[in-house]
């Protein structure tokens, strides 16, 4: 008969399954640095041997890397998901950008109405947390710290879905959105006008969250996005103005 004796599992590879687990959900993100070995095991409950054996094995998979003197950090995961001529086809073509916000669009719906549905309360209280800290950046003159806020506010909306893939795929896509790939997010919360609207869909985004509407979450993040998207060509509009005008001035100084 085919069958084996059953024996406990091994120390080291209940370690590999729980930091494995972290990382899908999550909970450790690319850069984090692991606690110090002697800290770590004992949190874990496992000796040291057990937890070199752990790590070597993720180091191996290239979910971990050890960094001389510095420790054990989360390996950058997601540093391939696009690859570098894929990203500077992304910045030098406005399709791109309009495919990218609409991508946005789609899959950020989805994800505030599964978030309004599966969320945890304590994932829509860190959504609302989020809200709150851009409200109190809002006041301040320079917006670079609301900007950064908005990234944090979608990505926690994307995490409380509990959607796995969903939170890979768009945290790659937030990663080039932080570096300016598609368009610069700052310049967009400099207009006055622009950012309070903008707090406004926050507020609805957050207010539909809170109130476990799935339908008007989903309906408030597109309409945000729609927002996004119209002022972003708006603001590429103004440019390609800008330069037609500077030529014309070159041209007329020059007659």
């Amino acid at each position: 008969m085919p069958f084996q004796k059953v024996t406990s599992e091994k120390l080291a590879q209940a370690v590999v399954r729980q930091i494995e687990t972290m990382v899908l959900h999550g909970i450790l993100r690319p850069g984090d640095r692991l606690p110090p070995e002697r800290e770590l095991s004992e949190r874990l409950g496992v000796s040291r041997p057990s937890l070199r054996e752990a790590v070597a094995e993720l180091a191996a998979r290239g979910l971990l890397e050890s960094r001389a003197g510095a420790g054990v950090y989360v390996a950058d995961v997601l540093g391939n998901a696009f690859s570098p001529a894929l990203t500077r086809l992304f910045a030098t073509h406005d399709d791109a950008l309009l495919d990218y916000i609409a991508f946005r669009r789609d899959i950020e719906g989805l994800a505030a109405a599964r978030a309004a549905r599966h969320g945890s309360d304590t994932d829509l209280a860190l959504v609302h947390a989020l809200m709150a800290k851009m409200e109190a950046a809002h006041g301040k003159r320079d917006p670079s710290e609301e900007a950064a806020l908005d990234a944090a506010f979608h990505m926690a909306i994307v995490e409380a879905s509990h959607n796995v893939i969903m939170l890979h795929m768009m945290r790659s896509m937030m990663d080039l959105l932080r570096e300016g790939v598609f368009f610069n997010r700052n310049a967009m919360f400099r207009q006055r006008t622009t950012r309070d609207q903008l707090l406004d869909q926050h507020r609805a985004i957050d207010e539909a969250l809170r109130a476990r509407d799935p339908d008007a979450a989903r309906r408030a993040v597109e309409a945000h996005l729609d927002f996004v998207r119209a002022r972003v060509a708006d603001q590429r509009a103004a440019e390609e103005h800008e330069a037609t005008a500077r030529l014309r001035l070159e041209q007329e100084a020059a007659r």
